[in-house]
């Protein structure tokens, strides 16, 4: 047993002469949570699951997956891919049983099955039939089914309507609760992830912008209101992004001290948090955020 799910040191990933879709990633997933891997689209975040998954090797650095390396950990992990890859010829029922007979021993038919029926799918229905959410529906009561101790999931809730969204998401959350599974969930919608997920990997430009616990890391930041004049006294804090609209400008710090009375302080959004570092990609990273997981001091 570890109590990390995913390490990576001076990960970086490069396709052919082209350009690196990761590049120096440092960053520690740590087991039991719901991970958001949060970034644009094209900051890396299918990279680095796929990374995970042993799917891809490295260009340079390393990654090691429950303790040891990606292709060793795959028993132990389930993938759902962007492209939710499976096999159109089959009926969704033959689809699970593939499931089942690539997975002996740790196979949880009911969980697989239920997920399917809550989507109200023909068993004897093609793969190639469905529509991208049913296909999702599938992909996903392949991946649970096979009981995994780490879930990748890499856009999962993309082809879903909001209603199927949130009853998905319940599944997710009751699996993490009664399995302790670790959940590692990618996505570009900031507000799909926000009620659900404690730990936050944000990604941007193919570099990790920020790490750690989402509530130790929304602690540890203030949005402030203030008069467009106190300009210069935000210098004596960290600014991770500032606006000024007319008399007023607004801005999301990291406090060093106290703060002006003239200030409305407020506790800033998981999506705030997003937009203010991925606005400023030169905006100081917490050193021990990237490196550790942990949220800095």
């Amino acid at each position: 047993m570890t109590d990390t799910a995913i390490e990576a040191a001076g990960l970086g990933k490069r396709f052919g002469r082209g350009k690196w879709a990761l590049r120096g990633c440092t960053f520690r997933l740590p087991t039991g949570r719901v991970c958001a891997v949060v970034g644009p689209n094209g900051a890396g975040k299918s990279t680095a699951l796929t990374l995970a998954a042993g799917l891809l090797a490295p260009t340079e650095g390393r990654i090691t997956v429950l303790g040891t390396d990606p292709a060793s950990a795959r028993p132990r992990v389930g993938h759902v891919a962007q492209g939710k890859p499976l096999y159109p010829r089959l009926t969704v029922a033959e689809t699970l049983r593939v499931g089942a007979d690539l997975n002996p021993g740790t196979w949880d038919a009911a969980t697989a099955e239920r997920v399917v029926a809550a989507g109200g799918l023909d068993p004897e229905a093609r793969v190639r039939s469905l529509s991208g959410g049913q296909r999702t529906r599938v992909a996903l009561a392949l991946a649970l089914g096979k009981r995994p101790e780490l879930l990748l999931l890499d856009e999962p809730m993309a082809d879903l309507d909001p209603l199927a969204r949130r009853e998905l998401m319940g599944t997710l959350m009751a699996q993490a609760a009664q399995y302790g599974t670790t959940i590692v969930m990618s996505s570009h919608v900031v507000a799909e992830l926000e009620d659900s997920c404690d730990h936050l990997l944000l990604v941007g430009g193919g570099r990790v912008r920020l790490a750690g616990e989402i509530d130790d890391l929304l602690a540890a930041h203030t949005r402030v209101t203030a008069p467009a004049d106190d300009a210069d006294l935000l210098s004596s804090h960290t600014v991770v992004d500032s606006r000024a609209t007319g008399r007023q400008l607004t801005a999301l710090i990291r406090p060093t001290g106290p703060l002006p009375d003239t200030w409305r302080a407020s506790a800033p959004s998981l999506e705030e948090l997003v937009l203010g570092h991925l606005r400023n990609p030169e905006a100081p990273v917490p050193t021990p955020a990237a490196e550790t997981g942990k949220a800095p001091a």
